[in-house]
């Protein structure tokens, strides 16, 4: 499992920046990111290279940050890439409850970061499917 980090982050100017300060002072790298925001609040979910060590930062600021376990999957970057993998998973009735991407910097992948209602359905089905599901180790480097 990979984890992912979530940052509540009020709607107000300069309340992002306060979070991605804090992390670049602690040089630590973020290798995707989503922001999901309604009127007040936004809920900003990263993958970094050393996730612990963001908590720990981010919590000495006294930013609210709770960290994740998500899948990361490789998949072909072609249409119909993102579409093996949804149904693979609706094959065997795992929901999602989020998803985001991002692309990556070699070949013609991309990477899909996914919060599943079952992580141990999910990853099974697939990689019986064909669907290389990344170790962390992979992330964090990426």
């Amino acid at each position: 499992m990979v984890k992912q980090i979530s940052v509540f982050v009020e709607n107000a100017s300069g309340k992002l920046s306060r979070v991605t300060t804090a992390l670049a002072e602690g040089h630590i790298d973020i290798r995707a990111l989503s922001i999901a925001d309604t009127t007040d609040f936004g809920i900003l979910r990263m993958i970094v290279e050393d996730p612990d060590k963001a908590v720990a930062i981010l919590q000495e600021k006294n930013i609210m940050v709770k960290s994740t376990d998500v899948i990361v999957v490789e998949i072909d970057d072609v249409p119909g890439g993102l579409n093996k993998a949804l149904c693979l998973l609706r094959d065997q009735a795992v929901m999602l409850e989020y998803l985001y991407a991002f692309a990556g910097k070699k070949g013609n992948e991309a990477y899909v970061i996914m919060k599943t209602d079952n992580e141990a359905v999910a990853i099974e089905a697939l990689r019986n499917g064909g669907v290389r599901v990344l170790e962390a180790k992979e992330v964090y480097a990426l």
